[in-house]
């Protein structure tokens, strides 16, 4: 009696074991893959493609990871061995060079969605010569404005950094709305500002960059009129902001810009996807930085760009999630959200996001130079120098912190 017993409830237990397998819809067959973003305005999107990949391949589950401060947990993660498959980092950036090199990633092939791209679109941030990364977009950077607002005061876009100096003047003596939606509790949020300061007025990127990185120790001076250009560049946000603004995060300076509580907003193309989660009752453009002669720059790089764990145990998968997102019917749905300039091939973009067209027209040109980082070891400083900077401008101290922040990288 008693064995009949025990096969009852092992035949009991077992049958519970299958109902509990049927209910997680996963078989022992099932391969999952961790798929870390660091683009959370972009979460509901990307989480529908997951889905739709994981629709037409069942056999793989992908793990979506979007967390707060995803590139302070990304280099956690790395640093405790801990890699994801898949994993959304910035080929520009000083940390993916070094992971590159130090063999963190797998080498990209076609399998890999390569031969989705637009020809030498990887190539551009290759390491060594071998491709790690996957550039399925890229971001650019430059001054949101309120297009129906400038419309009904008469003001233009201007085209010089003395009509831009006159802009904001205008708006402020005005006094009904700030010239300028600011985060400066999210130093980030103004790295491309300062580093258009920089490019403009320096003549580009090697120009900014023999000024700051390539230059000898202690070469950043107070009194060169590069720094003293750069610091009024950065003065014309000093107490210009919306209300609240030296503690405002990002998310609350773009609400400040959708609601129309100012007139601009410094800010690269990945905020029109919030600006228009938002809904706001005018239209609005954007348009790139403007230098003494009439020239205008933009600053950017690689977006969505996706790297595979040389750490991860499943290489064939990671590879098939890559070719399958750098589809251009599927990387289509991305754009239409995003509307960043795209590297996959086939895209349509005919009139579509007119509004950040004033910087994606100079995507891949000369006047889209990469990230000035992409020579230097971090960033984290300069963006709190900028912050600083922009509370309290004074040359002689912009020049001390750049030069603490610089000398240590140089050799």
């Amino acid at each position: 009696m008693k064995f009949k017993t025990f096969l009852k409830c092992a035949s009991v237990c077992a049958f519970a074991s299958f109902l509990v397998a049927c209910g997680n819809g996963q078989s022992s067959d099932t391969v999952q893959i961790e798929f870390f973003s660091q683009k959370p305005e972009m979460k509901a999107t990307l989480e529908e493609i997951v889905k739709d990949f994981e629709k037409e391949n069942p056999e793989i589950d992908v793990k979506f990871t979007s967390v707060p401060d995803p590139g302070t947990v990304l280099k956690t993660r790395m640093a405790n061995e801990e890699a994801p498959d898949i994993i959304n980092i910035y080929p520009q950036n000083a940390d993916f060079k070094e992971y590159a090199a130090d063999g963190r990633f797998a080498e990209l092939t076609d399998d890999a969605g390569l031969s989705n791209l637009k020809a030498g679109a990887a190539d551009t941030y290759a390491v060594d010569g071998k491709v790690y990364s996957l550039p399925l977009n890229a971001n650019a950077y430059g001054i949101y404005y309120n297009k129906t607002a400038f419309e009904k005061i008469g003001l233009k876009v201007p085209t010089t950094y003395a009509e831009f100096k006159e802009l904001v003047a205008t708006i402020k003596k005005d006094g009904s709305v700030a010239p300028f939606a600011l985060s400066l509790g999210d130093a980030w949020s103004l790295n491309g500002y300062h580093q258009l300061a920089w490019i403009t007025v320096a003549g580009g990127f090697d120009g900014a960059e023999d000024k700051l990185i390539r230059s000898e120790k202690g070469a950043i001076s107070a009194t060169d009129p590069a720094t003293t250009a750069v610091l009024e560049r950065l003065a014309l946000l000093t107490d210009n902001g919306q209300k609240g603004f030296t503690g405002a995060k990002y998310a609350d300076a773009v609400a400040a810009f959708a609601k129309g509580e100012a007139l601009m907003m410094p800010q690269g193309t990945w905020a029109a996807t919030v600006v228009n989660q938002q809904k706001p009752d005018f239209e609005y453009g954007i348009f790139a930085f403007p230098t003494e002669d009439g020239k205008t720059y933009t600053v950017g790089a690689a977006d969505m760009a996706l790297s595979i764990s040389k750490e991860s145990k499943h290489q064939k998968e990671a590879q098939k999630f890559l070719s399958y997102i750098s589809s251009k019917e599927v990387f289509q749905k991305y754009y239409d959200v995003d509307g960043s300039a795209t590297a996959v091939e086939g895209i349509d973009t005919e009139g579509k996001f007119q509004e950040i067209a004033g910087v994606t027209e100079l995507a891949f040109t000369e006047f889209h130079p990469v990230w000035l980082q992409s020579e230097w070891e971090s960033e984290d400083e300069f963006w709190n120098v900028t912050v600083e900077t922009v509370k309290k401008p004074d040359a002689t101290e912009l020049a001390k912190d750049l030069n603490a922040f610089f000398d240590p990288m140089k050799k």
